[in-house]
């Protein structure tokens, strides 16, 4: 498992509501882990945390915990599981966690 934290300015419910959006799970969540948006992630209830698994590619989760930040913003640490020796999770998970900032960002400017 890999772990990488990343913060984003924007306000931790706004980042959590739009990583567990089942339309925009697509456009960050790795490969191993996407649908079409029938699948929902399992939220926790003690905070802004999820996870996914996928069935069909066995081995692989992933986990989201959002906390708040300074000025507002937000933390973000993802769990990250899977793959084989040849796939570096490492740099999958620093690129999950981009596209998710881009799609927050997303979500900000729409809204």
């Amino acid at each position: 498992m890999t772990t990488r934290e990343r913060g984003m300015s924007a306000p931790p419910e706004v980042v959590f509501s739009t990583a567990t959006d089942p339309d925009r799970a697509s456009a960050w969540l790795p490969e191993p882990l996407r649908t079409d948006g029938d699948e929902r992630p399992q939220v926790v209830p003690d905070g802004l945390r999820a996870r996914w698994s996928s069935s069909s590619a066995p081995g692989w989760s992933a986990e989201i915990q959002v906390e708040p930040a300074d000025a507002g913003g937000a933390r973000v640490r993802l769990d990250l599981a899977g793959g084989s020796e040849e796939q570096d999770v490492g740099a999958l998970a620093d690129e999950t966690l981009t596209n998710l900032a881009r799609e927050v960002a997303e979500n900000l400017t729409a809204g």
